[in-house]
């Protein structure tokens, strides 16, 4: 099959490389020339481990090539794919739909015959029925169908995601529809994953359920940390007590200092808007959000009585800047709330990230990149893990405290313990939800 995927970001580029594994003839469409002669090139514009080898061997197979010209795309295209932006809406914390709806009208212009329209982008509830509204305006003789095919990556784990899903949504409006997104899924229907196909506005809805559901997770056991921390309790324990319970899970059940990224933050914050729009509030979601600023910033607060209650004059060490480890990807990072703090309190801080540098160094001016985490903490008054980095799991805790001014570090990611700081030679030793080894 012939596929068309507009959109050669994060969800664009990932999609059109495993659909072209897939066996599926795949051409990438992107207005930024540039980009296009990086992909061309087999240079890949993102972190995602994995994503470059594919690439090269899709793009050698002719199964798989970029252009910017959506006609030459849409040439004998069965399905063309939506996969652009859409940001956060500044103001009412929508959705922006502006680039859905101009790939749209440019469908509208460009298709020939029947085409299987399908919204990759995550999209508020309804955006599928109005893709097909402006698309029969634009080209009222055209013959397509639409479709809704929310997506379900992780980053730093988005090639094991598609090819190996939980689940692949598709809400469709007639069998026709059905048949093509079936046969564009067909190789892991086959393998018994499981294609849930059901309406549009579920599909839409069933992506933004998810991931609130997930950051409520989150969430939850950052609050549940805080009370750890006020009784004498220990999070991890807390949550492996009630992760053995099959209705909970263990999974997203991480203390940490609040999640961010590219999906939780936005995807929340277009729930609580679409709730308020059909005057069904979401008030957990809402309340979600407001509790996770609210613990990115309770994490200045530990640091700052790790520094005496004032950063001025104090050398700190952060290790790890992106949200989340494996990815490049800097949006809405709690990095980006605790770091200024430092900065803006007078503190020199030192990074090191293995790939937070090429989006970090626009977003947080002021600091030092470095490369080794052990000459950046050298005369530190303070270490600060941010990022679980596997690259930060099994750092030398002695050499680093040897070195510093003061050794003193926040762990906001509890990988270490306050028994391995103490038996390292550290002062102080805070994490989130755990026992604290504090200085006398």
């Amino acid at each position: 099959m012939r596929i068309a995927m507009i959109g050669t970001g994060y969800v664009g580029l990932v999609s059109g490389v495993c659909f072209s594994d897939f066996g599926h003839e795949v051409v990438c469409v992107d207005k930024d020339a540039k980009k296009i002669e990086r992909l061309r090139a087999g240079e890949v514009p993102i972190f995602e481990p994995g994503l470059e080898d594919l690439l090269a061997k899709n793009t050698a197979s002719g199964r798989l090539s970029f252009t910017t010209d959506l006609v030459e795309a849409m040439e004998g295209a069965e399905a063309v794919f939506i996969a652009v932006g859409t940001p956060t809406r500044r103001g009412d914390g929508h959705a922006d739909l502006t680039y859905v709806m101009a790939a749209a009208e440019e469908i509208a212009q460009t298709a020939k015959g029947y085409v299987v329209v399908v919204t990759k982008s995550t999209v508020p509830v309804g955006t599928n029925r109005k893709v097909r509204q402006t698309i029969h305006k634009a080209n009222p003789d055209l013959e397509f169908d639409v479709a809704s095919n929310p997506e379900f990556l992780r980053e730093g784990a988005a090639i094991d995601d598609f090819m190996r899903p939980d689940r692949v949504v598709v809400g469709v409006q007639n069998p026709r529809a059905a048949e093509v997104m079936n046969e564009i899924y067909r190789p892991l229907f086959l393998r018994d994953f499981p294609v849930v196909v059901t309406d549009l506005e579920s599909a839409e809805l069933i992506k933004y359920a998810a991931n609130a559901f997930l950051a409520a997770k989150i969430t939850f056991i950052n609050e549940i940390a805080a009370l750890c921390e006020r009784v004498g309790a220990d999070v991890k324990e807390v949550a492996k007590g009630i992760g053995l319970d099959g209705r909970i899970g263990n999974k997203f059940l991480h203390a940490g200092p609040g999640f961010g990224g590219s999906c939780f933050p936005k995807d929340t914050k277009a729930l609580a808007r679409i709730g308020q729009e059909y005057a069904v509030p979401m008030q957990i979601t809402e309340t979600v959000i407001k509790v996770n600023d609210e613990i990115k910033r309770r994490m200045i607060d530990k640091l700052l009585d790790l520094c005496g209650g004032s950063f001025n004059g104090k050398t700190v060490a952060v290790f790890g800047v992106t949200f989340k480890p494996n990815t490049d990807d800097m949006r809405d990072a709690p990095s980006l709330t605790i770091i200024p703090a430092l900065v803006g309190g007078g503190a020199k801080v030192k990074v090191v990230d293995p790939q937070g540098r090429h989006e970090g160094e626009a977003l947080l001016p002021g600091v030092s990149w470095q490369d080794d985490p052990y000459k950046a903490a050298r005369n530190a008054d303070l270490v600060v893990i941010l990022t679980e980095w596997n690259e930060f799991r099994g750092l030398d805790l002695k050499r680093i405290a040897k070195h510093m001014q003061t050794p003193h570090m926040a762990d906001l990611r509890n990988i270490y313990s306050a028994h391995d700081a103490k038996k390292a030679g550290f002062a102080a030793y805070v994490a989130v939800g755990r026992p604290a080894l504090l200085a006398d």
